[in-house]
Formats: structure tokens, sequence, C-alpha cells
């Protein structure tokens, strides 16, 4: 993205949190709902701004590699709206299968794993950034330059889109009613957020649900009568909620379960890579087999 283009979404994105914020934190308070909480706020703000150091840190190195393959384009794409419609699709397209992969394998849920970490669910929540995550993301996105969209474009589109995708971070607003078919929404995040069984590893997309249909993550939020209320945050909430402890918690247990005496080479890499709470004994559970469990009755 360049200079001036950072400018404009930073020009635009900026004042309209700030408001979205305070309307937030002021129906909180007039509710007593109990949004937010000062401690879990700075620590959202401070994995942003952790995150957009790592993100300053890549930028040049993505857009060099996007450059790159930008270079080689197999096609010369015209600046049509047919253009920027298919670009905001395909980057929406694969930000969910980064996003999936984040939720599948625990090498990716290690550094995924920060932005669920909150027990709270408001707009700051949204800016509980994944601080490692801008060292491969650029990866994902870099068959679109290969295909003949120019860097600036892709990176551009993401920024936009993560606007949408912060501003899905609340508790206030219920439904977006027909819009609850086709983009992703409050509803829908608060699912993704929930750390109740059900919920688990559902509802992937940024923008755009019709990838989680399509893909069978989807799950909609349930009433209250009919499944029990949200609760988010991590299956197992950790004992430390410092920085470095939210940021390589999980970092910790790959090492503590790499150390393990009773376990193969094998064993070792699958505690790496395979979904979180996968064990060799299982002693542990996916979030699949935690659904299974829940649905012949056998949580224990």
């Amino acid at each position: 993205m360049n200079t001036l283009q950072q400018q404009f979404v930073t020009l635009v994105s900026t004042p309209f949190y700030v408001i979205i914020i305070g309307i937030e934190v002021l129906l909180s308070s007039l509710h007593h709902t109990g949004t937010y909480h000062w401690k879990d706020t700075v620590h959202n703000f401070t994995l942003s701004i952790l995150g957009g150091l790592t993100d300053l840190l890549m930028r040049a190195v993505s857009l060099a590699v996007m450059s790159f393959c930008f270079a080689r384009a197999l096609f010369s794409l015209p600046h049509t709206w047919i253009y920027w419609i298919i670009l905001v699709l395909a980057v929406d397209f694969l930000h969910y299968w980064l996003h999936r992969l984040s939720h599948t394998s625990r090498f990716f849920w290690a550094v995924h794993v920060n932005h669920h970490s909150s027990p709270h669910f408001n707009f700051t929540t949204g800016f509980r950034a994944a601080v490692l995550e801008p060292f491969y993301r650029f990866i994902f996105y870099l068959p679109l330059p290969f295909i003949g969209f120019q860097p600036i474009d892709v990176l551009l589109v993401y920024s936009i889109l993560e606007i949408w995708a912060i501003c899905t971070h609340t508790e206030k607003i219920k439904s977006l009613g027909i819009l609850e078919f086709i983009l992703v929404t409050p509803s829908h995040h608060r699912v993704h957020h929930g750390s109740n069984i059900r919920y688990l590893d559902k509802n992937m997309g940024s923008a755009f649900i019709i990838w989680d249909k399509l893909f069978g993550t989807f799950q909609q939020e349930l009433p209250a009568k009919e499944y029990e209320p949200i609760r988010y945050g991590l299956t197992s909430p950790l004992k430390n909620e410092n920085i470095p402890s939210l940021v390589l918690h999980e970092w910790r247990g790959i090492w503590a379960d790499l150390k393990r005496k009773d376990i193969t080479w094998k064993q070792k890499i699958q505690y790496v890579f395979r979904a979180p709470g996968w064990s060799h004994d299982g002693s542990r559970r996916t979030s699949h087999q935690l659904r299974e469990c829940e649905r012949i009755g056998r949580i224990e």
C-alpha cells in the first residue's frame, strides 16, 4: 500500500473507530452491561500496537515479494469495476483459508490464539491482533499478484475489509436482517469467539459468510432457549494474562509437549501441526472430538 492510500485509510478509519467505541462505552455504562474492562481494553490496544509494529516491519518484505510475483503475472487486468469486485471476493476468500488454518493447525493457532484470549467481546477486541501473523500472512495472498492484481490494490482491499471485521466485534447489534445471509455480522462473529463446544472453529469468514456456508464451517447464533449463552475466550482460560503470556503461552505448551520423553518423533511433529487439542493418548480433545462427545452426551 502506498503512503497516500495508507494515509487515506487511517484518516477515515481512526475517527470512525473512536466514534463507535465511544458509543459502545456509553451504552455499556447506561445499561450496566459491563462490556468494557480497563485491563482487558489496555491489553487489546497493546496487542494492536505490537501487531502494527510487526506489520510495519514486514511491509517492505511483503510488498517486495508480491511485486516480484506481479512482475511475472499471468494476465494484465484492466482496472474496471469487475476487477475490484473480484479482488474483494478473492482477498476475503484467501483470508478465510488463512483464518481456517489458524484454527486447525496448532502451529498457526499459537499465533492466532491471543485474538481469542479475551473473555469479553467489544469493538476493541477486534484490535487484539495476532502479533506474529504479519511474518507469513502475505504468503496467502501471493496468488493474486501472480494472476495480475496489483500488490498495492491487494493490500488496500485487505485493509478496508479489516475495518468491517473490527466492526463485527460487538454485542450491541443483534441482527442485520437480510445481510445475515451474505456478510459476516456481529451475530456470526460472536459465535466465532465463543468457547462453547458447538461454536468452536466456526464462522471463519472476514467479510462474507458465504465461504463458511460453502465449506461447512457455518454456525448460526442460537437463542438461549435452544443452547447455552455464549462464553467468550479460551476453553481453558489463562492463569496469567500479562502480554508475554497472551502472545507466547501456546508456544510454551508446544515446547512442553516436544520435551516429552514418552512420544515418538512423528508424534512430536503431530503435536506441532495437528489440530489444537490433539493428543497421542486421548488426554486432550480437538474441537471436532469435543463436538462428537457433546452430540452423544459424553462430555466429562
